[in-house]
């Protein structure tokens, strides 16, 4: 039997740090267990706002498969092992920590913009590896759902993702517009701007809405609406770090 959770964007837990400002679908900040707080193979969801000059710090990783969405501004990170680069809004990038890298992930002081991020941690299907970013153009408007990120069988997504039970998609609605959402053992719909309808519930923009053992569902946009949702096949038991 179906059912679903809506996390209301007030009800995240929600950080304030130097420049940093983080809003957690998943309680993140402190010592949790990410396992225990799971739904599916999502262990972490943060939408952040970051100041210009600001950011994260260097810090470390390991067996990992961390997801990051810009949605306004960009980010510059670097790592231990000596890679750099930007992901700006309208790019998704994939990092795989393997054995461990230790980066940093800051907004740059020279753009004068609060980048807006949405980062997500997943399990990966094996421990170990090289380290590994991949970063790639994503254009959503006008084109329904797109395959953002997935590690499926079959899928053919912007990057990959060492996961082979969850994708993620996204999609930019107009008012009135539509799509229908895979069913899925347990999904995660997050509305990045906007208003949207589904499944009886209207939700706006931070809002969650957690499935178990949903079928397909329509979305439709009350008005102009971006959405991302994550689509998971296994119950992730362990945490990573």
């Amino acid at each position: 039997m179906s059912e679903s959770r809506v996390i209301r964007a007030a009800d995240r837990t929600h950080w304030r740090g130097e420049g940093l400002y983080t809003r957690q679908s998943m309680p993140f900040t402190g010592n949790f267990d990410l396992g225990a707080n799971a739904h599916g193979q999502l262990l972490v969801h943060n939408d952040d706002l970051v100041d210009p000059g600001s950011g994260v710090d260097r810090h470390f990783h390991r067996d990992a498969e961390i997801v990051t969405w810009v949605v306004t501004g960009e980010i510059h990170h670097d790592d231990s092992s000596g890679s750099t680069g930007l992901v700006r809004a309208g790019q998704v990038q994939a990092m795989s920590a393997g054995t461990g890298v230790n980066h940093r992930e800051q907004n740059p002081r020279a753009t004068g913009t609060v980048a807006r991020v949405i980062q997500m941690w997943l399990p990966p299907n094996e421990p170990g590896g090289e380290p590994e970013y991949r970063t790639a153009d994503v254009a959503l408007g006008g084109r329904g759902l797109v395959t953002v990120a997935s590690g499926i069988a079959g899928h053919s997504p912007a990057v990959t993702i060492g996961n082979d039970a969850a994708a993620l998609y996204g999609a930019r609605l107009g008012a009135g517009e539509d799509v229908i959402l895979p069913a899925a053992p347990f999904g995660h719909l997050f509305v990045v701007t906007g208003t949207i309808e589904t499944d009886g519930e209207r939700l706006t923009e931070g809002d969650a809405l957690r499935s178990v053992d949903a079928g397909e569902s329509r979305v439709r946009a009350a008005e102009p609406a971006e959405i991302l949702f994550w689509e998971m096949h296994v119950q992730a038991r362990s945490a990573i770090r």
